[in-house]
């Protein structure tokens, strides 16, 4: 037996704004918008379509917590634009959304971009790749 990757659970003060907010980023829908959890998954999912269970990629679960983010978060999610995107364009429309370049100790030759999200959750948009 094989378990799958089902869900990234993250942690908000506003489950709404931050579901939005990365479906908006990522392309992804809200599947479920309450004010104790959101779900989104992939655009190109659908939901009513036969897919494979292992073939399904995982979803991000947006629910309440009252605590603010204090420290760097210990895991982060990394997304990589195909070859033929304009990478800089890209971190370009997450900044334009509300994304903020963090420094987290990287390099500056390094080859990926730290960003945050509204709430301050770290992520990185690495270099082009075509896999």
């Amino acid at each position: 037996m094989v378990l799958r990757w089902y869900t990234v659970v993250i942690d908000c003060h506003d489950v709404r704004k931050q579901a939005a907010w990365w479906a908006e980023a990522f392309g992804w829908k809200t599947i479920i918008e309450t004010d104790d959890e959101c779900v989104n998954v992939p655009g190109w999912l659908e939901l009513d379509t036969v897919i494979a269970w292992e073939r399904i990629g995982p979803g991000m679960v947006f629910v309440p917590v009252p605590e603010g983010k204090t420290v760097k978060n210990r895991l982060h999610l990394d997304f990589a634009p195909h070859t033929s995107q304009d990478r800089d364009a890209e971190i370009a429309r997450l900044e334009a959304l509300g994304a903020r370049r963090v420094d987290v100790g990287q390099s500056d030759d390094s080859t990926w971009t730290v960003l945050t999200d509204p709430e301050g959750n770290e992520f990185c948009v690495l270099s082009s790749r075509d896999y």
